[in-house]
């Protein structure tokens, strides 16, 4: 063997165990990776039971239902479409109607999000950035300082 042909098998080696390595970490991974929709994203693909996800978007005004103990069912909203979302836990302080959510948790069979985490957004400035563009095509973006 050459040795211009030692070092093409090493350089296809090399790559060849690269390519294993981060194949192997991908399908490691691949139960923690949690996609980000706008309720609009959210409706628009067929998202199957059990399946995490991370939505977010605004509370919207009127949905709020406390249940019994810490149960909570509330509807976020892009002001286009509105995913439910059931959540049994402490809400943070600062979450209330109107204001910017993320949620995360699986969606069930009739089209809820189960939350077990709930995430309350004093302002816009703080939203993901997903949220936000969506936020601003429906023309009820409210944040300032806006880059330019």
């Amino acid at each position: 063997m050459t040795r211009k042909q030692r070092r093409l098998a090493f350089v296809v080696g090399a790559l060849a165990a690269i390519g294993a390595a981060v194949g192997l970490s991908m399908f490691a991974l691949r139960d923690n990776i949690v996609f980000f929709y706008s309720p609009t994203e959210l409706a628009a693909k067929e998202i199957k039971p059990g399946v995490r996800v991370r939505i977010g978007g605004l509370v919207k005004e009127g949905s709020l239902v406390k249940g019994q103990g810490r149960a909570v069912a509330f509807a976020v909203t892009d002001t286009a479409k509105d995913v439910k979302v059931a959540y049994d836990g402490i809400l943070p302080d600062l979450f209330r109607e109107g204001q910017g959510v993320v949620a995360e948790g699986p969606m069930s069979a009739d089209g809820v999000l189960r939350a077990d985490n709930v995430l309350a957004k004093h302002d816009e400035k703080y939203m993901p950035r997903e949220v936000a563009d969506a936020l601003k095509k429906q023309g009820v973006w409210q944040g300032e300082g806006e880059k330019k």
